[in-house]
């Protein structure tokens, strides 16, 4: 199978995980993008250097053979699901693990009173 099926299918795989599996939702976040623009920036820093010299190599019967920044799109499509399948990840381990002391104040498991810290003491006085 070439690089491209699978950085292809890594994408569609972690897209899917973000909507329908995990429903993290992350995709739909503006700090997502944010986050990912600064990645992306040194992804292609680190790709460009390390492509750009030869020290790494890809066969052409394996890659499309477009690049940005000396980088295969391959390597970019590849990076994208890693960075979005781990903050998705993120944000399911972290609602299932959030204890029910730092829930907000109102919600279910809160402790309904205003400026509440966790443990169910009062917060500081306004």
């Amino acid at each position: 199978m070439s690089y491209t099926a699978l950085s292809v299918g890594g994408v569609l795989v972690a897209v899917g995980l973000d909507r329908w599996v995990l429903r993290s939702r992350v995709l739909g976040r503006s700090d997502f993008w944010t986050a990912y623009a600064i990645v992306l920036f040194f992804q292609l820093l680190t790709n460009g250097w390390l492509t750009g010299r030869d020290i790494v190599t890809y066969s052409t019967s394996a890659i499309l053979g477009w690049r940005v920044v000396y980088a295969p799109v391959e390597d970019l499509l590849f990076g994208f699901s890693l960075v979005v399948q781990t903050l998705a990840w993120w944000v399911w381990w972290g609602r299932r693990l959030r204890p029910a002391a730092v829930a907000p104040a109102g919600a279910p498991g809160g402790h309904g009173e205003p400026g509440a810290q966790p443990g169910g003491r009062p917060g500081p006085a306004s």
